[in-house]
């Protein structure tokens, strides 16, 4: 007969043994973030795909995060951190992270990674964005029609394809409707300073501007416009609802969540591959935040009309005529921009001024 020591002794080995492969079958996905998760912008939004992913899969995946890693050196290091902790896949959320993951990537041939908006790839790297300059031209829309100095600022982050196309969808369709409309541009290189942000979008509010767009992720040009009292806003990567009605009268939202889902799914099925994916408003990755009423109700109605036409796909941001900064032709009435050219684009459109920074 077995002893109770013996039966105590076998009941542990067994609850051991439980353990070991209850862990065993967890999927570990990790996030590298490059600002922290409470910046109630481009990070937030990534950290609620994060939570979605939680909420979807309970036990059977384990969520961590690495919040605020600066790109380059620090990032090489943080995402191979990341993979020696046993993260069976790893999505790194910003541009600079793309030669770092790649790096990673070859040293780690059996974890699958995942870069947000970059373009190079392996067989276990992938590569994932949205098509930001949808809302773009939707913000230039409203902006053109809003403005009453015709003086719109642009808060840039850094000069980088991404950063250009959202310049060139908001300068063309505020300029469709409004010819008299200028944009001014300040780069400010970084995509989560507050202080920088607070500051350029004070000297553009300063030099004239009644509109203000932004391209970084903090909401310190939201709360500049709005101690100003007359200067309109839009939201970036997250609703920012909280400075609306005014100054924010809408927002571009980043929906990450079902893609980052879907790609945990296909790593927990065994079936994850190599993809390069770019969605916009008709998948629902991009979303358009709420148009307050601040915004005339014709305009709202002429925005949501184009809303619409790039759900269904009737209507493309980059569609000619269109020249390039320097008068030479780009696109011929009718053409639409493919994406290889919107990929890398490195040149301003006809009517922008200034040089873009190398």
């Amino acid at each position: 007969m077995k002893t109770f020591k013996t039966l105590i002794t076998s009941a542990a080995l067994a609850l051991g043994l439980a353990a070991t492969s209850a862990a065993a079958d967890t999927t570990k996905v990790g996030f590298i973030y490059v600002g922290p998760i409470g910046d109630g912008g481009w990070t937030y939004e990534h950290d609620k795909g994060r939570l979605a992913i939680e909420d979807h899969f309970g036990d059977a995946v384990e969520t961590v995060y690495q919040e605020s890693v600066s790109e380059g050196a620090d990032a090489e290091r943080a995402i191979t951190q990341m993979a020696l902790q046993g993260a069976d896949l790893i999505f790194t959320t910003s541009f600079g992270y793309m030669d770092p993951t790649i790096n990673v990537a070859a040293k780690f041939p059996d974890v699958k990674f995942e870069h947000a908006t970059g373009y190079k790839s392996a067989d276990n790297v992938s590569n994932y964005s949205a098509r930001f300059y949808e809302g773009r031209a939707v913000q230039g829309h409203i902006a053109g029609k809003m403005t009453e100095s015709n003086f719109i600022g642009y808060i840039a982050s850094y000069p980088i394809p991404e950063v250009i196309r959202g310049i060139n969808s908001a300068y063309l369709h505020a300029k469709a409707v409004n010819p008299d409309v200028e944009f001014r541009i300040i780069w400010v290189y970084t995509w989560f300073d507050p202080q920088k942000e607070a500051d350029a979008a004070n000297a553009l509010i300063e030099q004239g501007a009644d509109v203000v767009l932004q391209h970084t992720d903090s909401t310190a040009p939201q709360a500049a416009a709005e101690a100003a009292g007359d200067v309109i806003t839009f939201g970036q990567a997250s609703d920012m609802a909280e400075y609306g009605p005014f100054p924010r009268v809408s927002s571009i939202i980043d929906n990450w969540a079902p893609y980052y889902i879907a790609r945990t799914q296909a790593v927990v099925d065994g079936t994850w591959e190599t993809v390069q994916t770019w969605d916009g408003i008709d998948t629902g990755m991009v979303e358009i935040g709420e148009i307050t009423d601040a915004v005339p109700a014709d305009v709202k109605a002429e925005a949501l009309a184009m809303v619409e036409a790039m759900r269904t796909r009737e209507y493309h941001p980059f569609t000619g005529p269109i020249n390039k900064q320097d008068g030479s032709a780009w696109l011929a009435e009718g053409d639409v921009a493919d994406d290889g050219t919107l990929l890398g684009m490195d040149f301003y459109v006809e009517g922008l001024t200034g040089d873009i920074p190398n």
